[in-house]
């Protein structure tokens, strides 16, 4: 049998379990000071709900669980193999929470701040910053067509960030309905957007070329292509520029003043700044559309957006709706390898003891808890191994129950 994890999982030790347990309750503890509530729903989904969510190249990366019993049977006797499976695991936690919101809608308040901060998975390829099972930590708002609850998000979202350290970012943001028009006035057909979009979603991958020779291989005319792509390299490209080329749209104007609002409650810690060519590559997203970068990971670590139909999809109306996640795991992986320390945590104590003085262990162990994290551990026969144990494990200090020197590891026995 194996002992290593399934590829794309990952065993956490004690220490790197205690970093995240710190990392998620900052968060946590951040998002609900902001006025958000948590909610918690099922990891496995109906596989139609799934299908239908517009979950963009998500969609390919569903584990789907099979039918069981004489369902299965039945199932593979048909020989169609979409009806194989009936549920499937969550990709993200968006899609859960629009069937969360319309199961219990009536018992929610309007507008509705909400928190999820949960495990997702999808079948991707394995690789640096890309697991198959993974934490998200999202924030959204459910009711609310105002640009200020964009600006809320964007504030509450940066603010856990800074709160657990995280300070080297940036937030890039842009709406799909602008990208839209910039798109249809190099000459593109509207019906043509998404295709286009899924091709520019690749720029940071295959830079202009490559986006142009792809679009070029899909069949659109290579005159208009140009023209988008001349639009592309425009530097810098303001959302000046996009009024030139577009006229001023009402979502340049939303724009404007997310980012004016959005930077003035930074103070400078860091910016919102427009990407004429960020896409996100969720097809549900309807409006905004924002990413967390940092020069410290090559690609995104949060994004999201505003999803103004997906909720319709199960009430049959509109419900205006926008959320914000984080990409948990490339945040802590960042921090971990920096060897990131817990701020204001009590030094770890190991309080050995022996069979005699045990009993006294016990209470002395919870006099020292008011200063310490304190350990009970029984004396081996050599100390000097246990003290080199303790130390690789990150404890740092230890005593010997009876005596009263408290030993720093790190120094020589």
């Amino acid at each position: 049998m194996k002992i290593t994890p399934v590829k794309g999982t990952a065993d956490y030790l004690p220490a790197e379990v205690l970093v995240r347990d710190y990392l998620q309750s900052t968060i946590l503890e951040t998002y609900r000071s902001c006025g958000f509530e948590r909610i918690t729903t099922p990891i496995i989904e109906d596989i139609e709900n799934l299908d239908k969510s517009e979950g963009g190249e998500n969609l390919n990366l569903i584990f789907k669980i099979m039918k069981r019993g004489e369902k299965l049977e039945e199932a593979a006797s048909s020989g169609n193999l979409k009806e194989l499976a009936d549920m499937g695991l969550r990709y993200d936690l968006t899609l859960p929470l629009t069937r969360y919101y319309a199961n219990n809608r009536a018992k929610l308040p309007s507008p509705f701040k909400v928190i999820q901060i949960d495990k997702v998975y999808r079948a991707e390829r394995p690789q640096k910053g890309r697991m198959r099972e993974f934490v998200q930590c999202d924030i959204d708002i459910i009711g609310s067509d105002s640009y200020t609850a964009e600006v809320e998000l964007i504030g509450t979202t940066a603010k856990a960030l800074l709160n657990i350290g995280f300070d080297n970012f940036n937030i890039r943001i842009n709406d799909r309905r602008l990208l839209k028009a910039i798109i249809m006035s190099a000459g593109f057909a509207e019906d043509d957007c998404d295709s286009v979009c899924i091709s520019l979603d690749k720029l940071d991958k295959i830079d202009v070329a490559g986006v142009r020779e792809e679009l070029v291989e899909k069949g659109f005319d290579a005159a208009n292509t140009d023209k988008l792509m001349a639009n592309i390299a425009i530097k810098p490209f303001t959302l000046e520029t996009a009024a030139s080329i577009c006229g001023e749209l009402d979502c340049i104007s939303n724009l404007r003043r997310i980012m004016e609002l959005a930077n003035t409650a930074s103070h400078g810690k860091y910016s919102v700044i427009y990407d004429m060519t960020l896409v996100r590559g969720q097809g549900y997203y309807t409006g905004t559309v924002f990413e967390i970068s940092s020069p410290e990971f090559r690609g995104a670590i949060g994004g999201g957006g505003r999803y103004d139909n997906l909720i319709g999809k199960f009430l049959g109306e509109s419900i205006p709706a926008v959320g914000f996640s984080i990409g948990f795991e490339r945040i802590a992986g960042i921090l971990l390898d920096k060897n990131y320390k817990l701020p204001g945590k009590k030094p770890r104590m190991a309080l050995i003891y022996d069979e005699e003085t045990f009993p006294a262990a016990l209470g002395h162990a919870d006099e020292l808890r008011h200063e310490y994290d304190v350990t009970l551990f029984e004396a081996p026969k050599k100390l000097g191994k246990l003290f080199a144990r303790l130390e690789e494990s990150g404890y740092d200090c230890c005593m010997v129950e009876g005596k009263d020197e408290i030993k720093h590891l790190g120094e020589k026995v």
